[in-house]
């Protein structure tokens, strides 16, 4: 947890490689994931750079695996998971690894141009096998009905062998797709006149074709004519509908025999087609095994020479030099990388790291575990911190789960939401590894370890609340009992409840009292307890904001802010909504109906929102008789002492920093000028030790809310507009905490209803009718209070919850200006990828 209360030190380091170590080199810091690259080469064009041809062969053999892993899944091949992750391959290997992968492919290329060749050929033979068993039944047909039209002539008048040659009918025979046969029907009724006619069959099964696989339905057509020019026309119809024409002889003997050769040919084709299948199901279940490495080192090649491309060249073109900023605790880490990268090449020169110093702000770097990660892009969702700016992370992981508990309170629905984030967490491992594409599934179990904790705390708050599914629990006993003899109670249909004779002056052991589950002004009573809550709550929230400035003006080394700024601020608070606090406690302990003093008794106790009223405009309320006006003696005198300190904090708050920040500037004396060092601007310095020395660069700004770099005016501006920002938002960010109490009202009011307008339906008969009604209504019931009062309530209360944590909480020390530290990392890389 030490290292989540701020950001990481970080060091900018410039490294010295050898050329030939470059890529291994690379290769063992991307392996261990610690360093984020700066680019030297910006004002380069991306298609000039050094390594830009190798970026080029990665993508080449991106494109070859993108199309083997097509086939694959073309086929429906698995492709078995990596079960231990490949390192990036050596240079060596690299060469290897791609004319493994041009082989691969031409192989494969070879395999699906020959099956499609013999698919199509199968695809011609069947169809040519239908169309002739399908003119079979056309003719067969004609001969039934006596209509010999292929040898009749066609005008009765003529006589002879010329004018029998004449009216001889010849036809076409084919298929066409089943969807163009109408259009098809009516061109050819155009082109001829009326003077073609058509028979087809529809054929039962459909075809496969050969190019994409999918399945296509086709029409066996005859079409019949006479003389040759309308045969040509017929020939131009068939080609321009994409209508395969296939020859048919006249003859029935001639089409038996026909039709038997083409069905030997086919089962000869089919028992090429299935050894062709199973051959190219061996290469690609082989490719398969491989083809998830294969995809994994060339994704880290390539992520190495983009690397590789920020890096610069030496003015000797013997070294490579680049820049990054590094946590100063992953130091040695980096170190050993080099190491390791130099020795992996066998280069005799090896590669070393030089801290230097610089006045840039570096990035931001939380270290995280599986449990913080949660909340911590929580707040990095509302922005990233500024360099070495208190986290609120670290205070988050209590603070918000139990202000959602505070508004989502109830037992059972607690229950409900910790048993789902327990699941999670158990089935992590497993559920993490299945990569879901759901991404509000993703929200949920990257959110677990909140869930889970906010369903315990839930369940803590329902406990106090005493509300379990809008019951309560009399598990201690109720500390009120019934004063009231046996016929009082039958014939009163309510009757009131007198502390001084129904109350044993013991509370309920834990919580509410459950005898309030059945009073009349449990609404009133409820409502004051959570609104008192709430504030109490919002106020001590805000009080440790404010507290927390105090740990970023102590660290960055502007402490007046701590007397300028942090003082007028936090005695503004507490003087005014911490006394108003005070005054709710005092209320709850000094009021009793067992006081003696009359003036202390029930009907006496002030309206603390009255007091405050009174307090901030300086007038009285007159009291009831044998009442006071006030709680206790002098406090009318405190008060007004009170308002007038919180007063007088506004111009500190207001001309404090500023006026000091002028006389500052006054007495600051600029430093003698010299000629500089000897080895000023010098890159190439004697290496550091990073166990003796190491770089403490510094934002230049306290978390970003400092500006005393700028002029006087600006500094007024900046100032005044904190200290308007300030007082307001005191006022109405302690009202916006009343939405703990309105939500946690909503909820328990929405769970009542749901149980006495559903539930209570299928409780009213005593028969096998109301075992089958409570069936029914428990249906319902468990239905509406999983998605409405776990889910839709629970979203509300989350949102709500986030917004008191971004506003009212954060903006008391948080800026937020920082950017994210991203380091060269191949498992990173990797699951973005994937991600895609």
């Amino acid at each position: 947890m030490g290292a989540m209360f701020r950001s990481e030190e970080m060091a900018l380091c410039q490294l010295f490689i050898q050329p030939e170590a470059a890529y291994t080199s690379v290769s063992e810091l991307g392996e261990a994931g610690t360093v984020q690259f700066r680019d030297l080469n910006a004002e380069v064009n991306a298609f000039q750079r050094k390594f830009v041809n190798e970026v080029r062969r990665c993508d080449e053999m991106e494109r070859k695996l993108r199309y083997i892993e097509a086939e694959v899944h073309k086929d429906k091949v698995p492709v078995p998971p990596v079960k231990d992750m490949p390192r990036a391959p050596n240079p060596r290997e690299i060469i290897d690894l791609e004319a493994h992968l041009e082989k691969t492919e031409n192989e494969i290329l070879e395999l699906s141009h020959n099956a499609i060749n013999l698919k199509q050929n199968y695809l011609e033979l069947t169809e040519l096998r239908h169309v002739l068993e399908k003119t079979e039944a056309f003719f067969a047909a004609q001969e039934e009905i006596g209509m010999d039209s292929l040898t009749k002539s066609l005008i009765a008048d003529e006589t002879g062998q010329q004018a029998a040659t004449r009216g001889r009918l010849g036809f076409v025979a084919g298929v066409v797709q089943r969807e163009r046969v109408p259009a098809f029907e009516r061109m050819l009724w155009r082109i001829s006149r009326g003077n073609v006619f058509l028979r087809r069959a529809e054929l039962d099964k459909p075809l496969e074709d050969p190019n994409t696989g999918n399945e296509i339905y086709k029409t066996v057509f005859v079409a019949f004519f006479q003389g040759e020019q309308l045969k040509s026309r017929i020939k131009k119809v068939c080609s321009g509908f994409h209508a395969s024409l296939y020859p048919c002889p006249p003859s029935n003997t001639e089409r038996q025999d026909m039709v038997k050769g083409v069905r030997t040919r086919l089962e000869d084709l089919n028992m090429v087609l299935n050894q062709t299948r199973d051959h190219r199901q061996r290469v690609l279940v082989s490719v398969a095994k491989e083809l998830a490495s294969w995809s994994i080192m060339v994704r880290k090649m390539k992520a190495i020479y983009h690397t590789l491309n920020l890096f610069n060249m030496d003015v000797t073109k013997k070294c490579l030099i680049g820049e990054c900023w590094v946590p100063t605790a992953d130091l040695p880490n980096v170190q050993k990388a080099l190491a390791d990268g130099s020795n992996a090449c066998g280069s005799s020169i090896p590669s070393f790291l030089n801290c230097i110093e610089t006045d840039e702000v570096p990035p931001t770097f939380n270290r995280t575990n599986r449990f913080t990660r949660g909340f911590q892009n929580l707040i990095d969702a509302y922005g990233v911190a500024s360099y070495r700016e208190c986290n609120p992370a670290l205070y988050t992981t209590i603070t918000f789960p139990f202000l959602f508990a505070v508004m989502f309170g109830d037992l059972g629905h607690g229950c409900i939401m910790a048993l789902f984030g327990a699941w999670m967490v158990i089935k992590e491992v497993s559920l993490s590894a299945k990569k879901s594409n759901n991404e509000i599934w993703n929200i949920f179990f990257a959110g677990r370890y909140i869930i889970l904790l906010m369903g315990c705390f839930s369940m803590y708050t329902g406990l106090v609340y005493n509300d379990i599914f809008s019951k309560s629990m009399n598990i201690f006993g109720s500390s009120w009992f019934v004063p009231y003899d046996d016929y009082t109670l039958e014939h009163s249909k309510a009757f009131s409840l007198d502390p001084k004779a129904s109350y044993i002056d013991t509370p309920y052991f834990i919580g509410i009292d459950p005898i309030w589950q059945t009073a009349e002004n449990k609404i009133i009573f409820l409502n004051s307890y959570k609104m008192k809550l709430s504030i109490i709550f919002g106020v001590l929230h805000m009080i440790f904001g404010v507290c927390m400035s105090v740990v970023n003006y102590n660290f960055f080394k502007r402490r007046y802010s701590i007397i300028l700024e942090f003082l007028p601020q936090v005695i503004f608070l507490c003087l005014l909504f911490l006394y108003m606090v005070f005054m709710m406690f005092f209320k709850w302990v000094a009021y009793s109906t067992l006081s003696e003093d009359p003036a202390y008794r029930q009907g006496c106790a002030p309206s603390v929102l009255i007091l405050f009223i009174n307090m901030m405009l300086f007038s009285s309320t007159e009291p009831e008789d044998d009442c006071k006006e006030f709680m206790f003696e002098g406090q009318g005198t405190i008060q007004r002492v009170f308002v007038l300190v919180a007063l007088c904090c506004i111009p500190v708050m207001l001309l404090g920093k500023p006026l000091y920040l002028l006389s500052a500037k006054k007495k600051h004396v600029k430093p003698e000028q010299s000629n500089g060092n000897v080895n000023q601007g010098i890159e190439l310095q004697e290496q550091t030790d990073i166990s003796e020395v190491q770089p403490k660069p510094q934002a230049k700004s306290s978390g970003g809310h400092d500006h005393d770099d700028e002029p006087f005016s600006e500094i007024m501006i900046h100032q005044g507009i904190h200290t308007i920002e300030y007082v307001l938002s005191t006022i109405s960010h302690t009202a916006s905490y009343l939405r703990l109490w309105a939500l946690s009202l909503a909820h328990a009011e929405l769970s009542e209803v749901l149980w006495n307008m559903v539930l209570t339906f299928g409780l009213k008969d005593h028969n096998y009718i109301g075992a089958i009604k409570l069936y029914v209504a428990f249906f319902f019931w468990a239905f509406f209070t999983l998605a409405i009062l776990v889910m839709m309530e629970g979203l509300s209360a989350f949102l709500h919850t986030l917004r008191l944590h971004w506003v009212e909480f954060m903006s008391k020390f948080y800026a937020g200006l920082g950017y994210i530290f991203q380091p060269f990392c191949f498992k990173t890389i990797l699951e973005q990828e994937d991600e895609e």
